[in-house]
């Protein structure tokens, strides 16, 4: 069940509710949001928070949500399962909801996007040809190197292009030279890139025989996110950013078509048996329908709870006009930016929730005094020391290559982007 808000405080639909169904307004969302967040901003009173984008801001009644499971553990002890079990059903039916998924049992919590990746890896019996781009994330992108390093995969990686940026047409090209299994990312984590012509993508893997599994780390609950219309086989994820729901919390989605029984891991565990709880053991072990197949050990229940409260919130809100706002907020930023003759990229439908700033280092330029105040070292970026200056500065970002990462969100006021806006470009000025 859901923790009730305290007495004299509104819960998270009453908050939404009392707002218009229109397009969300700034106005609205201080009066109304932004009071759920209490904890945290009181915590960060004196910092512009603009990495939304990296880990996302708890809301309060996550710490009376993760309470809740432990009160059931010191209060029930064992038979605390029943409600752990019950609260694993509604995360799995939130997530399903988010992405539009079939049902609730074509997601499987995991720990990491990591961990859904190795289970589809390992349901292959040979050595599957498997294609991604050079612009995965590291915790999909290292596990993939080292199983094409062990020779348990033959990998081809897509190149970008100029400023980083992938182009369909040489994903394309890659895929008609056979492939397996697809990995790529909706959204490319370093330039906040949405890959273009994504479901054209998957319609030519799925065509010539192979499987594709998404990366939608940094698109669920930014944008508007239809797993079922996109036919992809497979997707990974978590609640670390936009959901607001910490490390740990994240999932693997597969297909319906692939929960006939006919898909099988090596990644497999307790609970994934057929009534885990009996303890009966046959050879072979038999396994529970559906995705509870793809269960493994002993799960962390706190990560279901610490999840929740960010969940209720996006779906409360709604994606679309969480996407429309982002939007408004990203182009207020940009414009902002150009008036201190600063270039950023976002804003539109090509990029996710974030703006990009591209940062080189001036020749010969000397290093900012409190660039090494903050102690960065020889092999690092501009664009990564110019995010130390800003957080002593106390404008929160951060920093891939060259590509300074600024995300504003609901709670992220004018005055906040006017400010921080006018500090980024002094530092990058100082350091470019």
């Amino acid at each position: 069940m859901n923790a009730r808000a305290p007495s004299g405080v509104r819960s998270i639909e009453e908050a939404v509710a009392a707002m218009s169904a229109g397009p969300l307004e700034a106005e609205a969302l201080a009066r109304h949001v932004r009071p759920l967040f209490s904890r945290t901003l009181q915590s960060n009173a004196t910092r512009i928070h603009l990495a939304n984008h990296s880990l996302g801001r708890p809301l309060d009644e996550t710490v009376d949500d993760v309470t809740e499971a432990l009160v059931a553990w010191q209060s029930r002890m064992g038979d605390a399962w029943d409600a752990w079990r019950d609260e694993l059903d509604a995360y799995r039916r939130r997530l399903a909801a988010l992405m539009r998924a079939p049902s609730a049992d074509c997601i499987v919590p995991k720990t990491s996007a990591g961990q859904g990746l190795r289970t589809i890896l390992n349901s292959y019996d040979g050595v599957p040809r498997v294609v991604a781009t050079r612009g995965e994330f590291d915790s999909l992108d290292i596990i993939l190197r080292q199983y094409a390093r062990r020779g348990r995969i033959a990998l081809r990686l897509v190149e970008a292009r100029d400023r980083d940026q992938f182009a369909a047409r040489d994903m394309l090209a890659a895929i008609e030279g056979g492939v397996d299994l697809l990995v790529v990312s909706h959204v490319v984590f370093n330039t906040g890139q949405v890959l273009p012509d994504l479901p054209r993508i998957i319609a030519a893997t799925r065509s010539g025989g192979g499987r594709v599994l998404l990366d939608v780390y940094h698109s669920l609950g930014a944008m508007p996110l239809d797993v079922a219309t996109l036919d992809a086989d497979f997707a990974v994820g978590g609640s670390y950013k936009y959901l607001r729901g910490g490390p740990g919390a994240c999932f693997l989605y597969l297909h319906p078509r692939h929960l006939d029984g006919s898909l099988t891991t090596l990644d497999v565990g307790w609970f994934g048996k057929e009534d885990a709880f009996s303890y009966q053991r046959p050879d072979p072990p038999r396994w529970a329908k559906g995705g509870d197949a793809f269960m493994e050990s002993t799960p962390p229940v706190l990560t279901w709870y610490q999840a929740r409260a960010g969940q209720r919130l996006t779906l409360a809100l709604g994606v679309d006009r969480l996407r429309a706002y982002s939007l408004s907020l990203q182009r207020r930023l940009i414009g902002l930016l150009a008036g201190h003759g600063i270039e950023a990229a976002g804003g539109d439908d090509a990029h996710g929730a974030f703006c990009v700033v591209e940062i080189h280092d001036r020749a010969g330029a000397a290093d900012h005094d409190r660039a090494t105040a903050a102690s960065h070292g020889p092999d690092e970026s501009a664009a990564v020391r110019c995010s130390k200056v800003l957080a002593v500065d106390g404008v929160v970002t951060d920093a891939r290559g060259p590509w300074l990462r600024l995300c504003p969100d609901i709670l992220t006021t004018d005055e906040e982007l006017q400010h921080a806006a006018a500090i980024v470009a002094k530092t990058v000025a100082s350091i470019a």
